[in-house]
């Protein structure tokens, strides 16, 4: 079967239903994408599928054949990290780390549809469980990555 993962084809002989979460990490060696729970629930194994944050350690991979993958290590463009990331360091939202690569993955994924979320938006949209806490450092990196995003969009236009 062949992916699209960050603008790029991958060839893989894996069984169609295995979860697009071990095709990532053991078959193309991409460790970025977490694996947490295995039940979609934790988010730590999330991915964009067509701009859409999935969880993957349930995803089967056959069912991504034809879509565009963005894993974590295709946010960052040209060497430069993106909005989020940067405010994700800026209001220093890691304590562990473990569930962050797919609390970013979620919020890119909530910033490319919603660019100025409120509050409730955000909580309805981050549904990533964070062992830490961080929930309030998360909320306001998202706030400071679509302030971030708006300058950089009025910049461009």
């Amino acid at each position: 079967m062949e992916l699209k993962i960050n603008g790029k084809t991958h060839s893989v002989e894996v069984e169609p239903g295995m979860p697009l979460l071990w095709v990532i990490r053991d078959e193309l060696n991409m460790t970025g994408t977490k694996y947490g729970c295995g039940v979609s629930a934790c988010g730590s194994c999330t991915v964009m599928i067509d701009g859409v944050a999935t969880r993957t350690c349930t995803f089967p991979a056959s069912a991504a054949e034809g879509k565009e993958i963005k894993t974590i290590e295709g946010i960052a463009a040209a060497g430069q990290l993106s909005a989020v990331q940067k405010a994700w360091i800026q209001h220093q939202v890691p304590q562990c780390g473990y569930c962050q690569s797919g609390m970013i993955m979620a919020a890119e994924s909530l910033l490319d549809q919603n660019p100025n979320p409120t509050d409730e938006d955000i909580n309805k949209s981050m549904t990533n469980i964070c062992r830490c806490g961080t929930y309030q450092r998360i909320r306001a990196a998202i706030h400071t990555a679509a302030k971030m995003r708006a300058e950089q969009s009025g910049l461009q236009g």
